[in-house]
């Protein structure tokens, strides 16, 4: 049984300055030109990096510990979703302070046994001033994995929307945007860890990947996103082609094989 009492992680600040170069990157990974002079909404998961020692990484390629992972044996940590609020533009060369904290904890009972949902609320400041409020919801479930999963369909999903972005991740992909975000969690590289302790017929995309690609949609039309918030839904895995759809009225998705709804989102 996942037992949490007592365990109440305080607040964190750490400051960085918003340099271009991880844009750069992340830009290059997705084939369009760098942005600028306003960092996108989401690629602030480029900043703000926590970088453990090697020893301190557990079998799963996570850390062991961290202030904000909860104290439950073997657990297995999954992206599940999000919020973020834009006040002011995130611009290069700007100064922030990332002040994270704790803003929920549920425990519920899923076909695989008890989740322990945890939402972590990011808030940033500019001179003292908030310009941005993110939350993160991951989900952890302890104890056995769940049965392998079927094999996954690979027939490219056919999807009609005013916006559409094929996508197929191969595995060069997900190791780039491991790299980029410094998450070494092997269910992203190892595929053998990947099916035979957690359970997933093949590597799993990134769920903050697939968020991205959802907002792609909106930049690219020249929309100007103010808030956003979405859901992962299904895993998607590597090799299978999928589709980021929207429409100029805010919503969005990740178009799965096999009539599968991966993510979906909103957006104003």
């Amino acid at each position: 049984m996942i037992d949490i009492n007592g365990w109440e992680p305080g607040p964190q600040e750490r400051t960085q300055t918003i340099h271009p170069e991880p844009a750069r990157a992340l830009a290059a990974l997705l084939d369009v030109d760098p942005p600028g002079p306003q960092l996108p909404p989401l690629w602030q998961w480029l900043y703000f990096l926590d970088r453990p020692r090697t020893a301190d990484l557990g079998a799963d390629g996570h850390p062991r510990d961290g202030h904000f992972l909860p104290p439950i044996p073997d657990r297995r940590r999954m992206f599940a979703g999000g919020r973020l609020t834009l006040h002011r533009p995130i611009r290069f060369g700007d100064t922030l302070t990332r002040r994270s904290e704790t803003a929920d904890t549920r425990l519920k009972h899923g076909r695989s046994g008890e989740l322990l949902f945890v939402t972590v609320r990011h808030t940033y400041l500019r001179d003292g001033a908030e310009i941005a409020v993110e939350e993160q919801d991951l989900v952890y479930r302890s104890g056995d994995p769940a049965a392998p999963a079927c094999a996954p369909s690979y027939e490219a999903p056919r999807v009609e929307a005013p916006w559409t972005l094929p996508v197929t991740a191969d595995p060069v992909l997900l190791f780039r945007f491991s790299a980029l975000t410094y998450n070494a969690h092997r269910i992203h590289y190892d595929p053998v860890y990947t099916t035979e302790v957690e359970g997933h017929p093949a590597l799993v995309v990134h769920g903050p990947l697939l968020a991205i690609l959802c907002l792609e949609l909106p930049r690219r039309a020249g929309r100007t996103v103010s808030e956003l918030s979405f859901r992962a839904r299904k895993p998607v895995y590597v090799g299978q082609p999928f589709v980021a759809a929207g429409s100029p009225d805010g919503r969005l998705s990740i178009e799965a094989p096999a009539g599968i709804t991966a993510m979906t989102a909103t957006f104003a």
